[in-house]
């Protein structure tokens, strides 16, 4: 037998060793599968979103295809956290190896139907799963097309798996794909122990400790979360009107048993300036922790800051990263923290630091 035959025979045993293992690895669920697009605002809304879909796709009892960040592109989800550790909770696999992987076998391009949460009163024609954006460049980065659409009228609690189980059987529909996340907003609060299971990458934590060296030395720090920019300025000018705890993501702090709150106040939601000034003063005397990290959407309050605290000697640093995640972890990271209650953003922040047992606390409230 010659080199050349030889050579050939084992690149075709390789090749059959390949197929063998990838489809070992990537066994089909029988149970089903469900994705969902994060189409909901920003990071931090879609955290909330995340974490609620997640927990939605354990109570239905399908593999969750576990969807990319959306920012002006998709970002896998392997970028910014690991993967491996959402399979203590759930059984997981990324979009994109389920895409190329599964899809093919399971879920071809001819049966592809996406699901539209519709009122009752809604036509079908309504269910439109790549209209407009984020949606439509969501699903096109993933190569998703649709050839059908169903309407429901479904919750997402344990109260409904029977009907989900009974309507959409996974030997008719192995993927559910719904146009947005299974979940409420703002998340209920006993999903928000999930984020224990937002395990960050190593490439955010290498990027993290870079910059803590960098800005302080690797010294002890503080980290604040400032949202003053027009937009939320307008947000908070009627939220006492509503006399509401549940204005965005404000029940992360309203309901807490230490809370004095009845209401979303525009102090909670809007502080001044010289009220940021007056807590952060308190707890730097307090923690005697002089650097002090700043994240915000619009204006860092840097020589305000130091003006204000020169007496402290403090060093105020603002990285303004293009990654609204780097601030979350930076703030994440830090060893205290003060944000603001009425922010999905803060509220990410406060639910990583809460499993780590590190102290925080929002501005409006006495500290």
């Amino acid at each position: 037998m010659n080199s050349l035959l030889i050579g050939i025979i084992i690149s075709l045993l390789l090749f059959v060793f390949q197929v063998r293992t990838n489809e070992e690895q990537y066994e089909i669920d029988p149970n089903g599968y469900i994705i969902f697009c994060l189409c909901m605002g920003r990071f931090g809304n879609q955290a909330e979103q995340f974490l609620g879909g997640l927990a939605f796709s354990k109570l239905i009892n399908r593999i969750l295809i576990v969807p990319p960040w959306r920012t002006y592109k998709n970002v896998p989800y392997s970028e910014w956290f690991q993967l491996e550790s959402l399979l203590s909770y759930h059984r997981v696999i990324d979009a994109q190896d389920f895409m190329e992987q599964l899809a093919p076998r399971i879920w071809p391009q001819e049966s592809r139907i996406g699901f539209c949460w519709l009122p009752a009163d809604k036509s079908k024609k309504d269910c439109k799963m790549k209209d407009g954006n984020p949606f439509e460049s969501f699903w096109n980065e993933l190569h998703i097309d649709f050839i059908d659409t169903v309407a429901y009228q479904l919750n997402y609690d344990e109260y409904s798996i029977d009907q989900w189980n009974r309507l959409f059987p996974s030997v008719h529909y192995p993927v559910i794909a719904l146009k947005g996340a299974p979940a409420s907003f703002p998340m209920e609060a006993r999903y928000r122990s999930l984020q224990q299971y937002m395990t960050w990458s190593e490439n955010i934590i290498n990027e993290v400790q870079q910059h803590q060296n960098n800005l302080f030395n690797n010294e002890s720090y503080i980290g604040i979360h400032l949202r003053n920019d027009l937009d939320w300025e307008r947000a908070c000018s009627n939220a006492e009107s509503y006399e509401t705890r549940s204005y965005m993501a404000s029940p992360q702090c309203l309901d807490l048993p230490s809370s004095s709150h009845t209401f979303v106040t525009h102090k909670i939601c809007y502080p001044t300036d010289e009220e940021i000034l007056l807590l952060l003063k308190n707890v730097i005397l307090r923690t005697r922790i002089h650097n002090i990290y700043v994240a915000t959407d619009k204006r860092p309050m840097i020589k305000e800051i130091e003006e204000h605290l020169s007496a402290q000697r403090v060093h105020v640093k603002h990285l303004d990263p293009w990654l609204p995640v780097i601030d979350v972890a930076m703030l994440a990271h830090a060893d205290y923290f003060i944000g603001n209650c009425v922010s999905s953003f803060t509220s990410i922040v406060k639910r990583a630091r809460d499993i780590q047992k590190l102290p925080s606390a929002f501005w409006g409230f006495s500290n």
